[in-house]
């Protein structure tokens, strides 16, 4: 499995998160960050999040697709919650028209 990431996004729908520094307060992440350095060898030598999430999804999208598929079908449902909503309110503010006329 082939995992692209594409760089084309706007400025605004980056995740400033991503650019910054790993840093290693415990055991696990000393480790993920010590493998991501000697397989992307920063030139900084500084290991962001969005370097390990590149490696990860490389080396272990087994990991990385639940995830995204669980935070994707999150986001549709809140997107469909957000739609039946917004038509709810519309509807009152319909009939609140009507019945000041």
């Amino acid at each position: 499995m082939n995992i692209e990431f594409n760089d084309n996004e706007l400025e605004e729908e980056q995740n400033p998160a991503l650019k910054e520094k790993v840093e290693k307060d415990t055991e696990l992440k000393n480790l993920i960050v010590s493998y991501v350095g000697k397989k992307k060898k920063p030139e900084n030598d500084e290991v962001t999040l969005e370097m390990v999430l590149e490696v990860m999804a490389e080396d272990f999208p087994d990991f990385v697709m639940p995830i995204a598929e669980e935070n994707w079908i999150r986001g549709y449902q809140q997107a469909l919650s957000d739609v039946d909503e917004g038509q709810r309110l519309m509807k009152e503010a319909e009939e609140n028209t009507e019945e000041s006329e």
